[in-house]
């Protein structure tokens, strides 16, 4: 063997014997005589590789085949990343998603999984009889540092164990897993591909979500500027009298409409001027007055022209008869002038009827002719202010475009958070294999043994026979190294960190179901002096003390609300809700039988001033056969009779609700519940409202409260109704000790299959 990190020296080299007249009868005469030791050193080399074959774990491989479309499914008009639409693009995203397969966070997925950093395959230590021993008592004796590097040993041997192939111009990826065991193999090649695509998934919603929170971050900034570019607009408009409609100004309308009476006013005053012409013209004429069609419409000189010619006529017949210096002739003629002058004044009235209006008509043009001029001038002005008008208009325009475009855009990737869009998928799950892929079967290792052996022993006898003994001294051969074994890592020092700020107490949650309540009718109920409420027909816990999981959620709001509690003071629980239905009194009924079932005195009291659903509840259907009464506290008696505490079979004292102003029932309730605590008999009151969001009143009741309970229907978006609460509460959020879910059927429900019932 030559070392070629050595220079050649030929001063060191041996010179060969000459192999002068060795021929090929010669070598196989020389292989038949060493046929038996040729032949023996071939069965041991072969029994040799037998038995190292037979020692070598063996390696299953198993295959699982990916279909990887590149052109995704076009759920949305707009995807997040643009598809590549040339043949060598869609190649190199085929190959990405390829290398994605042997990413970290996809095999870190697989080892998750599957538990492959406790295989000892993949680097997991075999426990010990100790160490199983403890584990049969839950106690580990890895640290969180050694089941880290564990998970990075698993990660590098995972590795080593995967082969990715992607087959040439094709879509299709096949994914190789080698292991000693074929069951696991299989496992392992169909555990990468669904890991691979649950990663898939993830990143795309990653990707959305990530998009979505730099939009939503922009949209706030953006509808501030577009808000302050038409706040600028509009004070412009303001400061220039720009009003009017969106297509048109008030100015232009007014120019339009003075243009348009001007003109009218010209015609007017044409109209008085020609027919002021024509009355003066027949004047001038000396023709008959009457003449003109003024005067022909005009009842008056008709019947005065019918006089003159009845009197014309009259005197012509008196001058035919009687002499020119008769009296009654000159009577009549007297009386003809008369009327002739009588109808030539009328005539004259028309005339000065006609000036006048012809001066009005000049007058009026005249003024409409100012007003149009003043209002060219403004239009003038105008027209010069619109041209910052309109760069206002597009900056607003702009804005707003932008301002739509980045609202579409935040919604189309909040939807896309649920979509996948990946079209790859498995076309070929992986089975286990049948046949391991190493060491090849023990009859191709045997004659592969005594091949090696035979050809080995042959090259020994030649050496022995043909070389000289001053050239067969065997030279010593480069010594190989042997390589130091890989040092083991230092394992990284990985401290936990601790949080620094207290994270505030979250609300309990608890669930009122309808496992956990009866429901009775109402026409079966008790009927004796003290009313029970679980034949109210409102459904009321079961009866007995089962180990319900809502009992044990109000004990701790109880607990939570008595540490809040003033000391030594009676707690107050106020029950809220934003439906208006009677989900939350049913809720607040249920909670003061949870604690009564404790044997704590309840104060149940109806502040729902609006609805009062307790009160029609206790006095008109629960408690109709009950009768109300002073309790032995008589400073419950508030706002008259109709307002006394009712007590129940239950436990419970109910105060229903107080009539009059909602300021009025704040203040009796506060004076109610000042004087529990201080005169004492009670273990706890509950507030049956106000219903958010609420006014000043209903605020004095939530100052009171020690301890908020929200009642969120489950008919109702529940996410919706929490928001809208926490919204009304405002500061009053801190108090809010617990939420309660009521998955009760709906009241209508219920009053439906009673009546189904009766």
């Amino acid at each position: 063997m030559l070392a070629y990190d050595q220079p050649i020296n030929p001063a060191k080299s041996g010179a060969p014997r000459s192999f002068a007249g060795f021929s090929v009868l010669d070598l196989v005469d020389l292989l038949w005589r060493r046929k038996v030791a040729i032949a023996m050193a071939g069965l041991i080399c072969a029994c040799a590789a037998v038995a190292i074959g037979k020692s070598l774990a063996p390696k299953y491989s198993a295959t699982s085949q990916l279909y990887v479309d590149p052109r995704e499914l076009q759920l949305v008009d707009h995807e997040l990343t643009p598809r590549a639409q040339d043949i060598s693009g869609l190649a190199m995203v085929v190959e990405s998603q390829a290398r994605l397969i042997t990413s970290n966070s996809v095999l870190l997925r697989v080892i998750q999984d599957t538990n492959l950093d406790k295989d000892p395959e993949f680097g997991g230590d075999s426990r010990s009889i100790m160490a199983s021993l403890l584990g049969l008592f839950g106690i580990e004796v890895h640290s969180a540092g050694d089941v880290k590097l564990g998970q990075m040993g698993a990660l590098e041997a995972l590795n080593r164990h995967i082969n990715v192939k992607k087959t040439d111009r094709t879509f299709n990826v096949d994914i190789e897993v080698w292991s000693r065991d074929p069951a696991k193999a299989a496992m392992l090649a169909n555990a990468v591909a669904n890991a691979y695509l649950a990663e898939s998934r993830t990143s795309q919603a990653t990707a959305a979500k990530r998009a979505t929170t730099d939009l939503s971050g922009r949209l706030e900034e953006l509808k501030e500027r577009l808000r302050s570019a038409e706040n600028t607009l509009a004070t412009y408009k303001a400061q220039n009298n720009f009003v009017g409609t969106q297509d048109t100004a008030i100015s232009d309308q007014q120019l339009s409409a003075s243009n348009q009476r001007l003109a009218a006013a010209r015609a007017l005053t044409l109209d008085a001027q020609a027919k002021y012409d024509q009355i003066e013209a027949s004047r001038r004429a000396s023709s008959d007055a009457g003449a003109i069609p003024e005067a022909l419409q005009s009842p008056t000189i008709a019947n005065l022209r019918a006089q003159y010619a009845e009197a014309r006529k009259r005197y012509a017949e008196l001058t035919s008869e009687l002499g020119p210096l008769h009296p009654a002739l000159r009577q009549m003629e007297k009386q003809v002038e008369d009327l002739r002058r009588t109808v030539n004044e009328e005539v004259d009235r028309f005339a000065q009827s006609a000036k006048n209006d012809l001066a009005r008509a000049r007058d009026y043009e005249a003024s409409l002719n100012r007003a149009l001029e003043a209002q060219k001038r403004q239009s003038v002005q105008l027209s010069q202010a619109s041209v910052r008008l309109r760069e206002l208009e597009r900056d607003v325009e702009a804005s707003r475009d932008v301002y739509q475009s980045f609202l579409k855009r935040s919604r189309e990737t909040e939807e896309q958070e649920t979509l996948n869009t990946s079209s790859a998928r498995i076309i070929g799950e992986a089975t286990v294999p049948q046949r391991r892929i190493f060491p090849p079967a023990m009859s191709l290792v045997a004659m592969l043994g005594f091949t090696l052996g035979a050809l080995a022993a042959s090259a020994w006898f030649i050496a022995a026979l043909r070389l000289s003994p001053d050239t067969s001294e065997a030279q010593p051969g480069p010594v190989a190294e042997k390589p130091a074994p890989p040092s083991k890592p230092p394992t990284p020092d990985q401290p936990r960190q601790q949080a620094t700020a207290a994270l505030p107490e979250k609300p309990l949650i608890a669930r009122l179901q309808e496992a956990d309540v009866m429901r009775t009718l109402r026409a079966i109920r008790t009927t004796g002096e003290i009313p029970d409420l679980t034949g109210s027909g409102w459904p009321t816990l079961r009866a007995g003390f089962p180990p319900m999981t809502f009992l044990n959620a109000m004990r701790e709001l109880r607990a939570i609300a008595a540490r809040r509690a003033p000391a030594g003071a009676m707690p107050v629980m106020t029950v809220i809700g934003a439906s208006p239905g009677e989900d939350r009194s049913i809720a607040a009924l249920n909670i003061a039988l949870a604690a009564a079932r404790d044997g704590a005195k309840v104060l149940l009291i109806d502040a729902d001033h609006d609805r009062h659903s307790l009160s029609t509840m206790v006095n008109g259907r629960g408690t109709s056969h009950g009768k109300s009464e002073t309790s032995r506290l008589g400073w419950l008696g508030i706002g008259g009779k109709a307002s006394r505490t009712i007590k129940t079979a239950n436990g419970i004292s109910i105060l229903p609700v107080v009539k009059g102003s909602d300021a009025r029932a704040s203040d009796a309730i506060g004076k109610a519940i000042a004087q529990a605590r201080s005169v004492g008999g009670y273990d706890l009151v509950i507030l049956d409202g106000p219903v958010l969001p609420c006014g000043a009143a209903g605020r004095k009741l939530l100052d009171i409260a020690d301890g908020l309970v929200a009642i969120l229907p489950f008919n109702l978006d529940i996410n919706d109704c929490m928001e809208d609460i926490i919204a009304a509460l405002g500061g009053a959020e801190r108090k809010l000790v617990g939420v309660v879910l009521a998955e009760l059927q709906p009241a209508a429900v219920n009053r439906q299959r009673d009546k189904q019932y009766a």
